[in-house]
């Protein structure tokens, strides 16, 4: 895999750089060595993964084990020039081969949308002449210029930097703005905290910079993510992995039964033809032709159902996948978190006041102490004339920023600026202070930019008599330049620095405040001015607050028995308070949750990782590799593995994952194309929903089933009984296949629409290593399948007896198997508790499917064309009460088998209480 090339350019110095890389901060390189990097770097894209072609992936649609034997049985059916056998049993294979078909041709898109991603601009210095090019067109050497609102352009080594910050959230989940320099950094220095290097595909916020360019291309840190996605396994979904266990199984069990059959027929002397009839029949009989329709049927449907509930998704099995999640590994901002800063506490005059609601939105109040001490009431915010050091505190946060805050057509609250700066605004909103009225009141007279030499910006405004400054920045900067409070008293070091400590510990960034008086005509303001003299005005906290939602969707989870790991770029610290107001369940130290960061991640081995990560619940300044290894090491030990995200760095570890989880509004393209679901909302507690929903189906899928193998099996028995005892056969393959898919649209499908139980939440998730048939659903299958198998050979020999023609003591037979599935299909809605107990009309379409077969089996048996193509043919109405009397006998026992089983259960819960 290529090694990202900024790995050897961060701990040089811009000197280094520039002379290893031959090229010259003010010049730039020639046009003709530009031109000849060219060809041997290549164009600065990212390398895309050739896709399977339509044809492989039709092709694919056969290499199935049910599909050969249905092939195979096409040849059959041909040589022996049963026409209308073999056109329905090659209809039934294409039918399913396109539905397949449709579905995997929606192939994923995530390298083209990372390569989209690089076409942009660029600035270069080419021959010491400033140019714009094509982004593609950028070698390692070139000198590239950046100011507010680029997309950097390739992996720069930064050389010269005025006031740069770079949100980098998308590909390394910090979740505020990254302040940049120019200095070498110690060798082993983090991704996340590679300060000097500008990474392509970020984007600019603030000032303006120049740097080298270092790596291109696939060579960048976002191609090393590219070739990430490309190597993840895309991993069967338990479904999936499911059927296909199924599937073999069945093909064994009919590979021998077609044996059995075959030496029988040979035995007893029969035809060849016959022989091979008879195997035909079997195999038709034995195979469920209508479980992939409606294995896709009931997906599709749970994608509908989804979809109202803000989920899209992109793959049809990960409908299912959600509800054998064990483990869910989210990404913190944006996802957790509403990727919005917030001021949640203010220290000021020695007093802390709490600052409610959360985001952009100004709604909400300021209390007194911290948060949860001001009772269960809504009283009023504070009235700031009662707390004048406060009111110049938020003054203060509001007039020395640069931020807008602007509310679009949808009511939604955007930022232009820093976000921590629109946190300050959203505070001072809140204690109902107006911007526009206090710029009137203190216009601004000049300023101090932020630069990260100095760590604070400062604002000279005019105020009645005389003028202010407002200072504010990193509490060492700002406290080193104050003698006294606002109050006039000693600053006390002690007791701010344990504030600082205190609210650090929540997870708060905090910034601290300071005011300074000057004459009435000063009118510059320079950084000799904030030497000293300031006076302490105190200090506001804010963090990116968890969702409300993704607190009880959290919650919800856990109660599942779904674990929930946070696994995100932004720094330990801050990643343990939110999965402390989460509510995450995980290994603790002395009360406090156990974080690991990406440092103690690589120098893991990967037993050790194995052996921690199940009990560690954050993981913090992440790199997209380590997302990627801690999701391999989930799944190694057994778990099925949801990830969510919305960046970048999400996308490899998306893929690999058992279901990713894409967020629609703040997610990159890249993300979403690399994802099996997408959450319209961006909301955590959509997925508490998505798992649900995926229970849900996948409780139906296995009603679907229990309903159908008995008949399959009971069809086979049928064909097996008449082979050995040299019976006449009581149904045809064609009648098989007559009974198979119609059934299984009309009756089975409506097991679809079948709401789901109330405990599907309370329930564990399901073991990776549990198989569809588990012992209860095959003990079902087996005594099922043999009542079947006694009712219709009681009715066709009771038909025979009476005199009656092959054709209408066949038909009796049809309808007794028919009438028998109809029955059982009410038996089948629940496979635990009685129709009763679940509502008997709780599913209407499954009693139209019920009405609508009974009508089409009247057609089977009454109309001439249907007598014709299927060899039917009109009987009395007593074969009919035969064949409800069966159906209602089938009924009532599988009810008394529920009892008993149940009872069993009560029985053993109750011994080991």
């Amino acid at each position: 895999m290529t090694k990202p090339q900024t790995d050897i350019w961060y701990d040089h110095s811009a000197d280094q750089v520039a002379q290893r890389l031959e090229t010259d901060f003010r010049e730039g390189l020639g046009l003709l060595e530009v031109g000849r990097r060219q060809s041997r770097f290549g164009p600065n894209q990212l390398t895309q993964k050739a896709a399977d072609g339509w044809p492989v992936i039709l092709l694919r649609q056969f290499q199935q084990p049910l599909v050969y034997i249905l092939l195979g049985a096409v040849v059959l059916t041909l040589v022996m020039r049963e026409w209308a056998d073999a056109a329905v049993i090659l209809a039934v294979v294409l039918v399913n081969a396109s539905i397949g078909f449709v579905q995997e041709a929606k192939a994923l898109k995530a390298i083209d949308a990372l390569s989209q991603s690089l076409q942009t601009m660029a600035n270069v210095i080419r021959g010491g002449q400033p140019a714009t090019v094509d982004a593609s067109e950028l070698v390692p050497g070139d000198v590239v210029q950046l100011q507010s609102g680029d997309r950097v352009p390739a992996d720069l080594r930064l050389v010269e930097t005025k006031d740069l910050q770079i949100d980098e959230s998308a590909l390394t989940g910090e979740s505020v703005p990254v302040e940049k320099q120019t200095s070498a950094l110690p060798a082993g220095t983090v991704l996340a905290e590679r300060t000097n290097v500008a990474y392509s595909t970020t984007l600019v916020t603030y000032g303006t910079a120049t740097g080298i360019v270092v790596a291109t291309g696939d060579r960048t840190e976002i191609g090393h993510i590219n070739e990430l996605i490309a190597s993840a396994d895309v991993l069967e979904t338990p479904l999936v992995r499911r059927i296909n266990e199924l599937s073999h199984l069945l093909l064994k069990v009919i590979l021998v039964l077609a044996v059995l059959v075959a030496v029988a027929g040979v035995i007893r002397g029969a035809k060849p033809v016959d022989v091979l009839l008879s195997a035909v029949a079997l195999a038709v009989g034995a195979i469920p032709e209508g479980l992939p329709a409606v294995v896709t049927a009931t997906l599709a449907l749970g994608v509908a159902r989804l979809a109202s509930r803000r989920a899209i998704v992109r793959k049809l099995p990960a409908v299912e996948t959600l509800g054998s999640t064990s483990v869910i590994c989210s990404d913190k901002t944006g996802t957790l978190t509403q990727n919005q800063m917030t001021v949640r506490n203010l220290w000021a005059d020695d007093r802390l006041f709490t600052a409610t609601g959360s985001g952009y939105s100004p709604e909400g109040r300021l209390m007194p102490g911290a948060e949860g001490d001001a009772g269960t009431g809504e009283p009023d915010s504070l009235d700031l004339d009662d707390q004048p050091v406060l009111a110049e505190l938020m003054r203060a946060g509001l007039l020395c920023n640069d931020a807008r805050l602007n509310q679009d057509g949808d009511g939604n609250w955007q930022v232009e600026g820093d976000p921590t700066e629109a946190a300050l605004l959203v505070s001072a909103a809140k204690g109902r202070l107006e911007r526009q009225q206090q710029q009137q009141r203190r216009p601004r007279l000049d300023v101090v930019p932020f630069e990260s030499q100095h760590q604070y910006m400062a604002t000279l405004h005019q105020a009645d008599n005389e003028t202010i400054v407002y200072l504010k920045g990193s509490v060492e900067r700002v406290l080193a330049r104050c003698d006294t409070t606002y109050s006039g008293r000693p600053v006390d070091v002690d007791s701010i620095e344990r504030q600082v400590d205190a609210l650090a510990s929540k997870g708060q960034r905090v910034l601290a405040f300071a005011i300074k008086r000057f004459p009435a005509d000063t009118r510059s303001l320079g950084h000799d001015d904030l030497t000293d003299g300031m006076q302490w005005l105190g200090l506001q906290g804010m963090i990116d607050p968890p969702r409300p939602e993704a607190i009880k969707a959290v919650a919800a989870c856990q109660q599942a028995g779904i674990r929930v790991k946070m696994i995100t770029g932004d720094h330990v610290g801050t990643a343990k308070a939110i999965a402390g107001q989460l509510g995450l369940n995980g290994k603790r130290n002395e009360g406090e949750l156990v974080g690991l960061t990406g440092a103690e991640l690589e120098g893991m081995r990967d037993h050790d990782l194995i052996a921690t990560v199940e009990d560690v619940c954050v993981f913090a300044r992440v790199s997209p590799a380590q997302k990627l290894r801690l999701v391999e090491a989930l799944q190694s030990l057994g778990h099925v593995t949801a990830m969510t995200g919305d960046g970048v760095n999400d996308a490899p570890a998306l893929r690999q994952a058992n279901i990713g989880v894409a967020m629609g509004i703040t997610g990159t393209e890249v993300t979403k194309e690399s994802a099996d679901m997408i959450l319209t909302d961006d909301n955590f507690a959509s997925i508490e929903a998505a798992v649900e929903e995926g229970r849900g189906i996948y409780d139906n899928l296995i009603k679907f089933i229990a309903w159908t193998l008995p008949t399959n099996l009971g069809e086979a028995g049928i064909i097996l009984v008449a082979t050995l005892l040299g019976l006449q056969l009581p149904i045809t393959p064609l009648q098989i296949l007559w009974i198979n898919m119609s059934t299984a649209v009309l009756l089975g499908a409506t097991l679809a629409f079948e709401p789901k139980e109330a405990d599907v939440m309370t329930r564990p998730p399901r073991r990776q290593d549990e198989g569809i048939l588990t012992g209860p659903l095959i003990w079902r299958t087996m005594w099922v399948g043999g009542v079947l198998v006694l009712a219709t050979y009681f009715v066709f020999a009771f038909k025979k007896s009476l005199g009656v023609d092959m054709d209408a003591a066949r038909t009796a037979a049809v309808n007794v198997i028919v009438m028998g599935q109809a029955f059982y299909l009410l038996n089948c809605r629940s496979l635990h508790y009685s129709i009763f107990r679940i509502g008997p009309f709780r599913n209407p379409l499954l009693w139209a499917g019920i009405l609508a077969m009974i009508g089409l089996q009247l057609a089977f048996t009454y109309l001439p064309f249907m007598n014709q193509v299927f060899e039917s043919a009109p009987t009395t109405w007593r074969p009919w009460a035969l064949a409800v009397a069966a159906g209602l006998l089938l009924h009532v026992l599988a009810e008394l088998d529920k009892l008993r089983q149940r009872f069993a259960a009560t029985k053993s819960s109750g011994s080991n209480v």
